[in-house]
């Protein structure tokens, strides 16, 4: 670093990622950071989604976070998505299915079913 001001354009660019993990919006998107998410590759996951969101430009409408233990470590990552009422819970998470589930569940309101729970343990 070399001067105040480089310092603080690197404190806007932390600070706009910050906000999009609190911000009040409808849907939320949790990502399990227990020991076992992290080791299982957790928090590029969770970057993805940071990332992902803000470039989508939905800052406003979905927020991002993290929780500790979601309890099936056998499927981490795990990723949760909350719209309303209704829960998605998708398993083996990795950043190439954060770009799917952000186009077609968060952006378009289609359930990615192969990435689920549910697909995972038939």
């Amino acid at each position: 670093m070399k001067s105040l001001a480089e310092l603080a354009a690197i404190r806007e660019k932390m600070q706009s990622k910050v906000n999009i993990r609190e911000n009040g919006a409808t849907m939320k998107v949790v990502v399990g950071m227990a020991t076992c998410g992290i080791s299982a590759g957790a928090r590029p996951v969770l970057n993805a989604f940071v990332e992902g969101v803000a470039n989508a430009g939905l800052t406003g409408k979905v927020s991002v976070s993290q929780t500790g233990c979601i309890g099936i470590c056998q499927y981490e990552p795990v990723v949760e998505v909350f719209s309303g009422e209704e829960k998605v819970t998708y398993v083996n998470m990795t950043t190439e299915k954060v770009a799917k589930v952000i186009e077609d569940h968060i952006k378009n309101g289609k359930v990615v079913t192969e990435y689920t729970i549910g697909a995972a343990t038939k």
